[in-house]
């Protein structure tokens, strides 16, 4: 309820419309040739917790990724949405300092917070051939935590 409009919007624009405007360009561009789209949410796009913008924003590129599948598909580019979890980035680590967390996840079936390359390795997985028929899909990528 303390949410400013201004706070919210900022967050909707980065995440929501930029995405919006990279599938624009890329879907373009890749109408000829085809190609991979790959968007990337948070497990917070699949859960209620945590920011009401940074929620709305993350659920917002789920819908958009199933929709932009569905329309682009015709000319064989593929879309997915990758959704993280707890990955070791400088936001992440300032977040556990300040709620003061541990940086192992001994709540999760992989018991360590991910890496970067956890997420690039899935990327590259959904850029590439061998992912041909994956597409409108969601890809988590956080360790077994919303198993």
């Amino acid at each position: 309820l303390d949410a400013p409009l201004d706070g919210y919007m900022q967050v909707i624009e980065v995440n929501q419309v930029g995405v919006f405007l990279g599938m624009k360009a890329a879907g373009a561009a890749m109408q000829e040739t085809g190609g991979s789209i790959v968007n990337i949410s948070s497990v917070a796009g699949l859960r209620g917790r945590g920011s009401i913008a940074y929620n709305a924003s993350k659920w917002a590129v789920r819908g958009m990724t199933k929709v932009a599948a569905r329309e682009l598909g015709q000319y064989g580019i593929r879309v997915n949405s990758i959704h993280p979890g707890l990955i070791d980035t400088e936001m992440v680590r300032e977040a556990v300092r300040e709620a003061g967390l541990p940086a192992a996840r001994p709540d999760s079936p992989i018991a360590r917070i991910g890496v970067a390359e956890d997420v690039a390795n899935l990327a590259l997985f959904l850029a590439s051939d061998e992912s041909s028929y994956c597409s409108g899909a969601e890809f988590i990528v956080d360790g077994g935590a919303t198993a």
